[in-house]
């Protein structure tokens, strides 16, 4: 199928799913920086190709190709050639075991996580494509869970691990204490002076471990940070323009073109889909 000569994005919740956000969207110009979700993103291409940089590597991805982003991973994606038309699901950690659960009958004490991040699968990738379009169209209960269900516990069969905790290292300790520390002070005009004081290394030093450890910049990180707990504020009904403001934006522009940056849809979209 031909992909469409204008942009959309239709965002959505399924409560049948833990309120699982939905995402059905036509890309040609749009650019995602660089971003983390607190969720899985699982996806796929129906038309079209997308470039992705994930944990620092770049790949294209067109029709058949997954993606399977575990919770807290940095990526960004750019249209390649004349742009793409794909389908995403972001569900939290809860929901993943509660599938795991469910079809092995006891009970998951790891952590869930995918083995590789774009695995080529054109079989899943048709049946993600199925179901998903069964929650778009608001298709009946059981077929809806079914399918969708199906698909989610299949794609961890195939692709899915556990995450094995890397080696502390005294450089990792400083980063990860910069990192906390943007994460509880998101909402504070943070300096890299300061920053770099909480880590115990200099701003320079601050920057590249960040960067080699996160695959993203402080601030980068800081201004994902700040769209995460929009994300939340917005779900629970908040006004964009107090939410900006809060979360540490300058004003409700700044907020709207880092929102869309990193969400494909306005803060608007996101808080009433």
């Amino acid at each position: 199928m031909p992909l469409a000569n204008v942009e959309r994005a239709r965002f959505w919740r399924d409560g049948r799913f833990r309120d699982m956000e939905c995402l059905s969207a036509t890309f040609l110009t749009h650019e995602y920086a660089p971003h983390a979700h607190d969720t899985f993103s699982i996806g796929a291409i129906e038309s079209g190709t997308q470039i992705a940089t994930l944990s620092g590597r770049k790949e294209e991805t067109g029709p058949g190709d997954f993606y399977l982003i575990d919770p807290g991973v940095v990526h960004d994606g750019t249209p390649g050639g004349e742009g793409y038309r794909y389908r995403m699901i972001y569900p939290d950690t809860k929901l993943f075991v509660d599938i795991l659960e469910d079809v092995t009958g006891r009970a998951f004490h790891a952590t869930p996580s995918f083995s590789s991040a774009l695995p080529r699968d054109p079989q899943l990738a048709n049946a993600f494509h199925a179901a998903h379009r069964t929650l778009e169209r608001a298709a009946g209960a059981l077929e809806t869970d079914e399918s969708m269900f199906s698909v989610l516990a299949a794609i961890f069969a195939r692709h899915g691990s556990t995450i094995v905790v890397p080696v502390d290292t005294q450089e990792r300790s400083a980063v990860a204490r910069a990192r906390d520390y943007l994460i509880e002070n998101f909402d504070s005009d943070v300096g890299l002076e300061q920053l770099a004081g909480v880590a115990g290394l200099s701003r320079a030093h601050l920057i590249r471990a960040f960067r080699k450890e996160y695959h993203i910049t402080p601030h980068a990180f800081l201004t994902d940070r700040r769209v995460q707990v929009a994300r939340r504020l917005l779900r629970q009904g908040r006004m964009p323009a107090d939410i900006a403001l809060e979360c540490g934006f300058a004003d409700q522009a700044h907020f709207t073109r880092h929102f869309k940056a990193r969400t494909g849809v306005t803060p608007g979209q996101f808080r009433t889909g």
